[in-house]
């Protein structure tokens, strides 16, 4: 079994971005004096949101991949899927602040998201025809 060190290195890229979600919902926080919630904040709200949703869909990923490169598959694989995620969740906080109904919007938010769910739908059905034989035999 080898380390994960290409997902390891995306996942170091994608901690700063999670940060700077997490910066980002604290500066708007202290700066409307908002403690709990998003008081009725457009641009708190998103914050939160473009925070959150990183935190639902970036660990699931980052552990399929990393099982797959560990399990042996080829680097250009963990470096494609890893890749396209760091794109997705650079790409959904943009739109997230975007207004609807605009390129912004639709490239960030709705292009993000796409991306995101296709990577995990690719790493999902990867681990599947990786792991899936292997429990069979035992």
């Amino acid at each position: 079994m080898q380390m994960p060190s290409v997902t390891g290195f995306y996942l170091a890229l994608l901690a700063l971005v999670y940060a700077a979600l997490a910066l980002d919902v604290a500066r708007l926080r202290r700066g409307n004096r908002i403690l709990f919630g998003d008081g009725d904040s457009v641009r708190l709200r998103s914050a939160i949101r473009a925070h959150a949703n990183f935190i639902e869909y970036v660990p699931i990923i980052a552990l399929l991949v990393a099982m797959l490169e560990m399990s042996g598959s080829s680097a250009t694989m963990v470096h494609v899927l890893m890749g396209a995620l760091l794109v997705a969740r650079l790409l959904h906080p943009l739109g997230m602040y975007s207004k609807p109904r605009t390129w912004q919007f639709s490239a960030g938010r709705v292009g993000g998201i796409v991306i995101t769910i296709s990577v995990l739908i690719a790493a999902a059905v990867s681990a599947l025809l990786r792991f899936g034989p292997a429990i069979g035999g035992h």
